[in-house]
């Protein structure tokens, strides 16, 4: 496998954890018996998740020349 692939690959994986976390986060919100704490915590792992895949699809795009 090549750097490109594994990097597809590894943002594959990612998009699936963040819209799992953005689904347990609406099931929890939706409940309305949820801990505040737990809440906070799913929500900056899913802020990380995004930051992480922001950086992985820059490391995609080639360097263009200014």
């Amino acid at each position: 496998m090549t750097d490109v692939q594994d990097i597809q690959r590894r943002l594959i994986e990612l998009d699936v954890e963040h819209r799992d976390l953005d689904a347990v986060i609406d099931m929890l919100t939706l409940d309305g018996h949820h801990d505040q704490l737990q809440l906070r915590r799913l929500k900056k792992r899913k802020l990380q998740l995004k930051d992480h895949i922001t950086l992985l699809k820059m490391q995609l795009v080639p360097d263009v020349p200014a």
